[in-house]
């Protein structure tokens, strides 16, 4: 069984002007409508999401992440609008953004409240086919502890409501005041993860399994184990990357799963998604590996030894290795965002996730940049040819 790739990606609606989220969701699907593609609205009405197709290869993936996105900007553009791929927007207001008309997002607004209101985050979701729910199940255990190393890599949100948190990922932070958000727990198999969700809905805390939001879990209506962890990303690049690592992740999970109770403990998870929240790549991560501090690069590259093999088997050894290098030297999203809003200020920080949103090099460029251009080819440094076909 080839697994193949599925992602949802969230974007932000920015108002070009003033580089300030706006809900303006609905215009942005007006018009998407003559473009095709799969597309829908989220709980904040400044939130569009996107669904790519099924692949088994990367660069089909690339490809279709890329047409997504020049659609929406094609949508967004003839209205002075634009979209953001980032964990949070760095300008935004708490009650300038309704929640979206639709019974589930006005239910959820009136039962959650303010945690609800805050939700002004995006993310990005990978899918990965599984053999059946009971594998999917019962390889969560080994997929867990190295999921913090991918939010890491993905970490977009540093500002919040226009100022530094001082965290290179204040999406998770908010992320994980739903009852139901963190580690998922470890269960002998599909019957009893579904007892344990029924139990949860029966509380009547959460209305049904779609509300379950472990950081990763058996999705509730296809055949994949879905990764929930990661903050949207402004490069496309990084979420080919984070798509490559989890699949080899799931399918040597899946290919070790077993039937019985885990036996180890997990308590030390959530502190080492705290770590890569805070951190990112800038910092130390806790390695999975020995559970003791690290360097972001070295429990990187530790995470892409272990995962040679399945890479190889897949073809994308030599790409994932690239990304990830050229990530690593770059630096997460959350420290370009600093770096430009220290250079100029934070208008010219939003101006460099759009650009990069978008497939541009960005270089400081002054604010009519926001506004126009397709995107570029792909990985900086590694002939185009290489890898995208």
């Amino acid at each position: 069984m080839v697994a193949r790739i599925g992602v949802e990606e969230e974007f932000h609606v920015i108002d070009v002007e003033s580089g300030a989220l706006i809900p303006r969701a609905d215009a942005v699907l007006g018009r998407l409508s003559r473009h095709g593609g799969d597309f829908t609205q989220e709980l904040p009405q400044s939130v569009v999401e996107s669904n790519s197709g099924v692949h088994a290869l990367l660069d089909e993936l690339y490809a279709d992440l890329s047409a997504s996105r020049r659609c929406l900007n094609a949508a967004a553009s003839s209205q002075g609008l634009a979209i953001m791929a980032a964990g949070a927007a760095p300008i935004a207001r708490l009650g300038a953004v309704p929640a979206t008309d639709h019974p589930r997002y006005i239910a959820m607004t009136e039962e959650y409240r303010r945690l609800a209101d805050e939700q002004l985050i995006c993310g990005a979701q990978v899918h990965v086919d599984v053999p059946d729910k009971d594998t999917a199940v019962r390889a969560l255990c080994a997929i867990n502890p190295w999921l913090p190393p991918l939010l890491a890599l993905s970490a977009s949100s540093p500002y919040w409501l226009g100022a530094d948190t001082g965290y290179a990922s204040w999406r998770t932070m908010l992320w994980q005041r739903w009852p139901t958000s963190g580690p998922a727990g470890c269960f002998t198999g599909a019957e009893e993860y579904d007892a344990a969700v029924g139990e949860l809905i029966v509380t009547g805390v959460i209305s049904d399994p779609g509300m379950i939001y472990y950081d990763v879990r058996p999705s509730a209506h296809l055949q994949t184990l879905e990764l929930r962890i990661c903050d949207a990303c402004p490069r496309v690049e990084t979420v080919v990357l984070i798509a490559a690592l989890f699949r080899a992740l799931v399918v040597d999970a899946c290919a070790h799963a077993e039937p019985a109770h885990c036996d180890d403990r997990h308590e030390w998870l959530r502190t080492a998604t705290w770590r890569a929240a805070r951190s990112g790549l800038e910092g130390d991560l806790i390695d999975p590996a020995t559970r003791r501090p690290a360097s972001a690069p070295e429990v990187v590259r530790g995470l892409l030894r272990r995962l040679r093999p399945t890479l190889e088997a897949y073809g994308d050894w030599e790409l994932a290795q690239s990304l990830a290098e050229e990530a690593l030297a770059r630096g997460s999203a959350a420290h370009r965002l600093r770096r430009a809003a220290s250079d100029d200020d934070l208008l010219a920080a939003v101006d460099l996730f759009l650009a990069e949103t978008r497939g541009e090099d960005w270089s400081g460029r002054k604010r009519a940049g926001a506004r126009g251009g397709a995107p570029r080819s792909p990985v900086r440094g590694v002939p185009a040819k290489a890898y995208w076909r």
